[in-house]
């Protein structure tokens, strides 16, 4: 069964729910089932003290291209850059172990062998927010999941960006 996540997420063409985002994700991926996919979510924001955090799930088809989908969060109080980096972080990985869940429920153990699943940081080992990246890294490992930072943490430091 599908948890109820409170975000609505926008596709090209409309909005849709969690529970929709998956089946959209679920039927991206068996149109070429062989294929070997990544799945990465990211979060950004504005850097202010009331940022609304934006994040990004992307479905990549290594090697044919790919989709992505976005989803904007209420107003988050960030006094620091710790604070906003952090609730970045923590959004990702709670959506990331939401859709995870979601699709070993629907695609099985199996999907999981050759594909990646990734939470993207929009941190790196340059700027004012590297010193946060070992701590985020740890956040995301300690729940479990694989995580990139900067430059590779393209749906964080591309996609999501793209909509803050």
């Amino acid at each position: 069964m599908i948890k109820k996540v409170p975000f609505r997420f926008h596709t090209p063409y409309a909005m849709i729910s969690f529970e929709e985002l998956t089946e959209e994700i679920i039927a991206y991926i068996r149109v070429k089932s062989k294929k070997n996919y990544s799945v990465m979510i990211g979060s950004d924001s504005r850097a202010s003290k009331e940022a609304e955090i934006v994040t990004a799930i992307a479905v990549w088809r290594i090697g044919s291209g790919g989709r992505y989908f976005w989803t904007k969060s209420k107003m988050e109080i960030c006094p620091t850059m710790r604070d906003r980096i952090y609730k970045e972080t923590m959004q990702s990985i709670t959506l990331a172990q939401e859709m995870k869940s979601a699709l070993r429920d629907q695609l099985g153990d199996e999907f999981f062998w050759n594909n990646q699943f990734i939470v993207h940081i929009d941190v790196g080992e340059n700027g004012p927010s590297k010193e946060f990246k070992d701590s985020v890294l740890g956040m995301a490992r300690g729940f479990g999941l694989d995580a990139a930072i900067k430059p590779f943490a393209v749906a964080a430091s591309v996609l999501a960006d793209r909509h803050t």
